[in-house]
């Protein structure tokens, strides 16, 4: 067996808490896989990061938790500082024999040893505690943002007559084509659009606080009835269920109504009339959603929970929520076979 290198365990633990980049989370995946001392650091890692996932605490304003963050910084910063001030003052410090020279130099080299460890170390861990503080901050969010939608949604069906909201669709007509405006119904978003033109929902509300993208340009509730849809994807980073049938109050509560973006339809055509041909590989079958970094997602059920998992299948059947069963290609117009098939897209 291969030992690791410093920087390999380096890898692992950053991956364990969520902080690796994509590239580095395919590489952290093929290191656990290929090599026994690696898989067991993961599970141990895992296993001691568990008791974490089990806290339930209240949703941490952004003000707060920003605030915290800089504190944190800030004292690493002014810790590095003055660390650096009493090794200036050690250095400024005459010399007057040769032997009190070596004495000096031996005490700066060790004192400057320390500061670097202790320096590098507060930074370092101060680094990871902010990170992991605006992880558990972006999740707790967007845990917040899909019970206002559920709200909405419930406002909605009880002035609609227990409607859910809805507009005509063609059989076999696309759901993938988010932001078009056009008269007919291309996109599984128009139907949780009509929460935004008729005022249950804010807008804002449909953007996942833990989404990595340019900052979006937002829209006065005025302008929303100037649209058909969400304005374009990156208004709307969410998946939505696709339901093989009209939905009734009893199998609404039983099923997945929405989650964190789905990692097969992240990238999609920006023309329109370009076909959909999307072939699922090893890592469409395994990706979490990235709006959280690829260490999970958020669903919404129809019974108003929101739950994070870290893995794709959930329910009784452990189904993968962005798939449909025996299904490699996608060309986006693809519906379930049966109401326990959960798909939610695009």
């Amino acid at each position: 067996m291969t030992l690791l290198n410093n920087q390999q365990k380096q890898l692992l633990f950053d991956y364990c808490i969520g902080l690796t980049s994509e590239e580095e989370t395919a590489e952290a995946k093929a290191l656990i896989s290929s090599n026994e001392e690696a898989a067991e650091i993961h599970s141990t890692l895992k296993a001691a990061l568990a008791p974490l996932d089990s806290l339930e605490p209240e949703t941490c304003p952004d003000d707060l938790t920003e605030s915290t963050i800089l504190r944190l910084n800030n004292f690493a910063r002014s810790s590095q500082l003055r660390l650096q001030q009493l090794l200036a003052t050690e250095q400024a410090r005459d010399v007057s024999t040769k032997s009190r020279l070596w004495w000096n130099l031996g005490r700066r080299v060790a004192m400057a040893a320390v500061f670097m460890i202790v320096g590098g170390a507060l930074i370092t861990t101060f680094n990871i505690i902010s990170n992991y503080a605006r992880q558990k901050s972006w999740q707790y969010g967007c845990r917040a943002q899909l019970g206002s939608i559920f709200k909405g949604l419930s406002n909605y069906i009880s002035e609609y007559d227990g409607q859910l909201p809805a507009v005509a669709t063609t059989p076999g007509a696309p759901w993938w084509m988010v932001g078009d405006q056009g008269k007919e119904n291309r996109s599984n978003t128009r139907h949780i659009w009509l929460l935004v033109k008729r005022g249950y929902v804010d807008p804002a509300d449909f953007v996942c606080p833990g989404r990595k993208q340019k900052v979006v340009v937002r829209f006065e509730p005025s302008q929303t009835k100037n649209y058909n849809d969400f304005p374009g994807r990156q208004h709307m980073t969410y998946s939505i269920r696709i339901w093989c049938k009209k939905p009734t109050a009893e199998l609404l509560s039983q099923r997945i109504l929405m989650s964190d973006l789905s990692p097969l339809f992240e990238v999609l055509p920006q023309d329109f009339s370009r076909p959909l041909n999307l072939r699922l590989d090893k890592d469409l079958l395994t990706l979490n959603s990235i709006n959280h970094n690829f260490r999970g997602q958020n669903v919404l059920s129809g019974d108003g929970s929101v739950k994070f998992i870290r893995v794709r299948h959930f329910g009784i059947e452990d189904d993968d929520i962005y798939t449909l069963q025996d299904i490699r290609i996608y060309q986006g117009n693809e519906v379930p076979c049966r109401e326990t098939d959960d798909f939610l897209a695009p």
